[in-house]
């Protein structure tokens, strides 16, 4: 059985997960694995996932809110009586999302908890069973007479 990841091994996990990722450059990793207490290698992977997303709705939220005003714009133009401009159309646009940062882990870690607590009762009965059963269990100790 395979416990929780440790303070370090949670940092190494999450600097693994985003890797590929752009992370501003004050981001504090140690700060992330002391606040992640409890959460399990898939649980850091669904924080990570949702703090990469929280950058991408934000610029999802900008673009609604651009096309939003230029339709407003047009229909008080054709209600004038003059031509909307097309220049604004004929713009390119290199879209970019900023880094994450640290209050998109915080944010994500609202939304994103682990999955059981490190000290209770589920986590109890797995490691009494384990010892019990398991690969490292006590049952390894009994010598089987019939494979004598």
């Amino acid at each position: 059985m395979v416990g929780l990841p440790s303070v370090e091994n949670r940092e190494m996990i999450m600097k693994t997960l985003l890797a590929k990722e752009r992370v501003d450059d004050g981001m504090d990793f140690k700060e992330l694995g002391t606040m992640t207490e409890g959460y399990s290698g898939s649980d850091l992977k669904n924080l990570c996932t949702t703090a990469a997303y929280r950058p991408v709705r934000e610029l999802i939220q900008q673009e609604r809110l651009k096309d939003l005003d230029k339709k407003c714009r047009a229909e008080e133009a054709k209600k004038a009586g003059v031509a909307p401009s097309t220049d604004a159309d004929k713009e390119d646009k290199v879209i970019t999302i900023r880094p994450l940062n640290m209050a998109d882990f915080k944010e994500a870690k609202k939304q994103v908890a682990a999955s059981f607590a490190a000290g209770g009762a589920i986590m109890s009965e797995l490691k009494q069973w384990n010892e019990s059963y398991g690969e490292g269990g006590s049952r390894k100790k009994e010598q089987l007479s019939y494979f004598l």
